[in-house]
């Protein structure tokens, strides 16, 4: 994209202030941010954004694009009221970074004649400066018209990442994988670190490091050939006593949230009976298991204590 834009930011969160400092190092001025209430937002804008001004969403100065990146549940209320203020102007670019939604939340943008995009990387943020390396080459899910398309497709290369498009229609099973994929990974990994710490190992995180990797890439080429474990084994007693460790040892872990030797121990057991579960169905269906193994395996963790 060659001509340079002037750029407002509404919720200058992570991802608001990450893509405002990727799309200010390749020349277009951030002009103007809405103010947050937590202190911590406010000094890192005065680093990352030092030019931009701090501004109510009301007072929202004349910008060529206009970046949505409020929370996914107030994207559509907060739009209304831009539009409502008179902020959103025909030909004027509107975009939200929601993967949750696509254009029908910013519908009162549309009706004024703004051009609408929904632009979501799929990474997750820290609000440092580590950000801008993880956006090089990362898919952006885009939903746009014909119109805008090309536009959104230029701010993404602009971040040096990846646009992707996505249809509307797609767009919240596109999000639900990324969630079910990140966060909950995410919670698995924080629970079976606290069980490893439990049994003693110092480093539960380099210790799983290498196994989690390998597990990583096999799943990611979609091997199910690579899938290991006592599921796959039906090893029918090595599941129950799986079950009957992590169930203990949620009942003696009494911590408080985020103590040692970490947090989420309480439901590990309820994580593990679930996965497990799914983890037959797969290697069923993957032919890794035979119709009496898999039953075999379902009944045993079922019926563990």
């Amino acid at each position: 994209m060659q001509a340079r834009l002037k750029i407002g930011i509404v919720g200058p969160g992570r991802v608001g202030r990450s893509l405002a400092v990727g799309w200010q190092q390749v020349g277009h001025q951030v002009v103007a941010v809405t103010s947050s209430s937590r202190p911590q937002v406010m000094d890192s804008l005065e680093v990352q954004l030092p030019h931009a001004q701090v501004v109510a969403l009301d007072q929202m100065p004349a910008v060529d694009l206009l970046a949505i990146t409020t929370p996914d549940d107030v994207i559509g209320s907060v739009t209304q009221s831009l539009a409502d203020f008179g902020i959103i102007r025909p030909g004027q670019i509107v975009l939200h970074a929601s993967g949750a939604h696509g254009l029908a939340v910013l519908e009162p943008a549309a009706k004024v004649g703004a051009l609408t995009i929904a632009l979501h990387p799929a990474m997750t943020f820290t609000g440092y400066s580590l950000d801008q390396q993880r956006l090089a080459d990362c898919p952006v899910a885009v939903t746009a018209s014909a119109v805008a398309m090309p536009i959104a497709q230029a701010l993404v290369y602009e971040l040096q990442a990846t646009p992707v498009p996505v249809e509307e229609s797609q767009r919240q099973l596109y999000h639900a994988a990324l969630t079910h994929g990140a966060n909950h990974l995410f919670t698995l990994l924080t629970q079976a670190r606290a069980a490893l710490a439990a049994a003693g190992i110092e480093d539960p995180g380099a210790y799983l490091r290498p196994l989690l990797q390998a597990t990583m890439e096999n799943a990611l080429e979609a091997d199910p050939g690579s899938l290991t474990g006592p599921v796959v084994r039906a090893d029918l007693g090595t599941l129950r006593t799986h079950l009957t460790q992590l169930q203990a040892c949620a009942e003696l872990n009494q911590r408080p949230l985020g103590s040692d030797p970490g947090y989420g121990l309480g439901q590990a057991a309820d994580t593990y009976l679930a996965l497990a579960e799914a983890t037959a169905e797969l290697a069923w269906e993957a032919g890794r298991l035979s119709d009496r193994q898999r039953d075999a395996v379902l009944l045993a963790l079922r019926d563990t204590p």
